[in-house]
């Protein structure tokens, strides 16, 4: 692996903290992503279960892992199975992970070969009451294609389909948004590593450069300083595509005068980071989006100071989007006698702001969190507002990544990433 791994004692608290959330005499089971095919003998990367991986560290694909608290039998209170090697793997694939180096890594002590798991399970399932299925149920869910995960399921409730059924996701949910300091630490990896990315950037950027040779800069930055690459699909947007909220063709040329918009993260250890920055293509804002962008820096800046333990993200949203209509009448683009006659339930700052304001941050890029909850100490998330006027062919976003306090205003990990007008215009002159 590229990362330096986690200790293995964050990973035995994290399967304790969990443990304790379950009914008693039930198994919790959670299973590796698989490895997708794109066509022929072609594979996409394999890119780990998150869940698996906050629980065990183990990176690996056709991996599985049970947690049965209440087994009278010590050694099956925490069992990992793994794939089993062979000289021809070896040759093909390269290293597989022995037993020795899983227990090494997750403090999981009993380990077993994959060809071991039906009898295993059989076995614990004659003893217990429930098991716990691990679904995908985050608020952002809608995949379209049968994982490896829900193959497991549909099969094993099938097979026992008299043993009574639980949940995971709701107790991930809840343990996975709030970060320990290991966590943190991996994150700010991430995010440092974005920051080398976007220097690397600002001395590259000039007219007639091309959306897709900026990316190519940002994955070989990230790349060289041991990340896997981007967190999530970049988007690099140009010109009237800045308006564009997924926009994600990165094939277009930089026209000078111009601005563009940069969503990018670098990944560190499976861990996200999220920074969206705009820029202006020939090194200078011109009035009108150097006042936009004023906007949108000033609204992030309050948006930040908000996010305290105990709000919710309905009232959060709530209290932005009334700093973002005071910024759109001061730019001239809504009056005040429009937003008095407004529908309060579709308010008009939404014509130019249509998205969210912050979400949890991760494992994944949009981390698990139960945003009906109140915010927490520790948790970690985005603040990216933004302002789109595609009438006049921009949009602005800015994006960084906090860490919410207990008793003091967040700590943003990208805090060192330029953002200010002056500095960013200096370091692409210089």
């Amino acid at each position: 692996m590229k990362y330096s791994p986690l200790s293995k004692n964050f990973y035995i608290s994290n399967r304790k903290s969990f443990m304790k959330k379950m009914d008693g005499n039930s198994i919790a089971v959670f299973n590796s992503n698989d490895i997708y095919p794109t066509g022929a003998d072609s594979t996409l990367p394999f890119e780990q279960h998150r869940d698996i991986f906050y629980l065990s560290g183990i990176d690996q694909e056709e991996t599985i892992l049970l947690l049965y608290p209440d087994s009278k039998d010590e050694n099956f209170k925490e069992v990992i199975f793994i794939r089993e090697t062979n000289p021809k793997i070896q040759i093909w694939e390269g290293h597989k992970f022995s037993k020795k180096e899983t227990s090494k890594l997750s403090g999981i002590k009993s380990v077993y070969w994959l060809k071991d798991f039906d009898k295993i399970f059989s076995l614990l399932c004659s003893k217990i009451d429930n098991i716990y299925w691990n679904k995908n149920e985050h608020y952002r869910a809608n995949s379209q294609t049968q994982t490896r995960e829900d193959r497991f399921i549909e099969k094993y409730k099938s097979i026992y389909p008299e043993i009574g059924s639980r949940r995971s996701n709701p107790i991930l949910q809840d343990l996975r948004s709030v970060k320990s300091a290991e966590e943190i630490n991996q994150i700010q990896n991430a995010c440092n590593i974005t920051e080398k990315g976007f220097r690397r950037i600002l001395k590259f950027l000039k007219p007639n450069v091309w959306e897709y040779e900026i990316e190519a800069e940002l994955i070989h930055e990230f790349i060289k300083n041991k990340s896997k690459g981007f967190a999530y699909s970049p988007i690099i947007a140009s010109g009237k595509s800045s308006n564009i909220l997924h926009y994600n063709l990165n094939n277009a040329k930089c026209i000078a005068n111009d601005l563009i918009l940069i969503d990018v993260g670098a990944e560190y250890g499976n861990y996200s980071s999220d920074m969206t920055r705009t820029l202006p293509i020939s090194g200078k804002f011109n009035e009108r989006q150097r006042s936009v962008y004023e906007s949108v820096l000033n609204i992030k800046k309050i948006a930040t100071k908000l996010l305290k333990p105990g709000i919710k993200f309905d009232e959060y949203h709530k209290q932005v989007g009334e700093i973002v209509t005071s910024e759109l009448i001061k730019l001239n683009l809504l009056s005040l006698k429009d937003v008095k006659n407004q529908n309060n339930d579709n308010p008009l700052y939404k014509k130019f702001f249509m998205h969210g304001v912050s979400h949890h941050l991760g494992l994944d890029t949009h981390d698990y969190g139960l945003i009906e909850n109140p915010l927490k100490a520790n948790m970690v998330v985005t603040v990216e507002p933004g302002i789109y006027i595609p009438k006049e062919k921009f949009g602005i976003r800015l994006e960084d990544v906090v860490l919410i306090q207990e008793k003091s205003e967040p700590i943003n990990l990208m805090n060192s990433i330029p953002i200010e007008i002056d500095e960013i215009e200096n370091l692409m002159s210089s």
